[in-house]
């Protein structure tokens, strides 16, 4: 398999001749394939830019390999390794004065040599990376006056700027709203498909890194990495045994994490027109409910989506009109048995 692959790992710090090392993470194996978007998720303090860091070479190895395309990285000369492994780290990049192109265009110092001169074909790469980065649009601009979302998408131009066959990132969205965040993996995931990249990134975004990911690896509190198909580690139980906390739980139906309140148990159906339903379902999941099936005979209380906005909820053989949201959502947190 073309890609990274990662055996018997061992990361820590050394800590003079006399004392053991401290390990992070020991016996780690993992593969991260070319053409596919892998996402290094966990919760804090688990290794994770550790893990990075020693892909990227800028952290020993206590024991193990790493090999990219079968030979091992960090073996190779470190020009060698840095036209092969382009690396975006969390620290805020000060540019100076710098313009998108000039930026862009520090990613080829692994192929210019100490003169950082260019050459006709360095320039023509930069071009293509900021084309490739969604970037264009930003090529005239001082980096200084771009937003966050735009200027991660400069960085990561300027890593590709390298003609990489490995494109690591370490919390890339860290910075980014909502809809950057989501922008930012779903054009790393294109980058993977369009250019063949061996693409690695730790995140934070679990819910929509589970939807754009080809591969996750899932560090857990023991330092264990658990690595599949996103749909695997869900159908597994591994991302509730990681992520699950008291009162929050992850849905493998929704992709997303639930709240539980105080209801123990209370079932309800909800029918109705989507998306109208599917919202009125996520409302009382929020308050505690357990959303069952429409057909579901057991469930405490059916509530009925009617085209105009308005319910109308059944429970304890009473039925009850609602005008809009807010009074279904004064319904909902209702104590449970009144």
């Amino acid at each position: 398999m073309s890609g990274l692959a990662l055996d018997g790992l061992d990361l820590g710090y050394r800590r003079g001749r006399r004392r053991a090392p401290g390990v992070v993470l020991a016996g780690v194996q993992a593969r991260a394939a070319a053409g596919e978007l892998t996402v290094l998720v966990g919760p804090n303090g688990t290794g994770k830019s550790t893990l990075l860091h020693a892909v990227a070479g800028l952290l020993p190895p206590l024991a193990g390999t790493v090999r990219l395309d079968g030979a091992d990285l960090l073996a190779l000369p470190a020009a060698e390794r840095a036209r092969r492994v382009a690396v975006v780290l969390t620290e805020r990049v000060d540019p100076g004065l710098l313009a998108v192109e000039e930026l862009v265009a520090l990613g080829r110092h692994p192929h210019t040599g100490p003169t950082g001169a260019l050459r006709e074909a360095d320039r023509a790469a930069v071009t293509a990376a900021i084309a490739a980065a969604g970037a264009g649009h930003l090529a005239g601009r001082r980096v200084a006056e771009l937003s966050d979302g735009e200027r991660q998408r400069v960085l990561t131009a300027r890593a590709l700027a390298q003609e990489p066959a490995v494109l690591l990132l370490d919390e890339p969205t860290a910075f980014l709203d909502v809809s950057s965040r989501v922008a930012l993996l779903a054009l790393l995931r294109r980058l993977a498909r369009e250019d063949g990249l061996c693409v690695l990134v730790s995140t934070h975004d679990l819910e929509p890194a589970l939807r754009l990911a080809d591969h996750v690896w899932l560090l857990d509190r023991a330092g264990r990495l658990r690595a599949g198909p996103p749909e695997q580690l869900v159908a597994d139980g591994v991302v509730g045994e990681v992520f699950d906390a008291p009162g929050l739980a992850f849905d493998p139906v929704t992709g997303t994490f639930a709240l539980h309140g105080d209801r123990r148990g209370s079932a309800v159906s909800v029918v109705g027109p989507e998306p109208a339903a599917a919202l009125a379902a996520r409302l009382l999941a929020r308050e505690g409910w357990i959303v069952a099936g429409n057909g579901a005979q057991d469930a405490a209380a059916r509530v009925t989506v009617h085209g105009d906005g308005r319910f109308t909820v059944t429970a304890s053989g009473a039925t009850t009109d609602l005008a809009g949201w807010a009074e279904l959502a004064t319904w909902a947190r209702r104590p449970a048995g009144t």
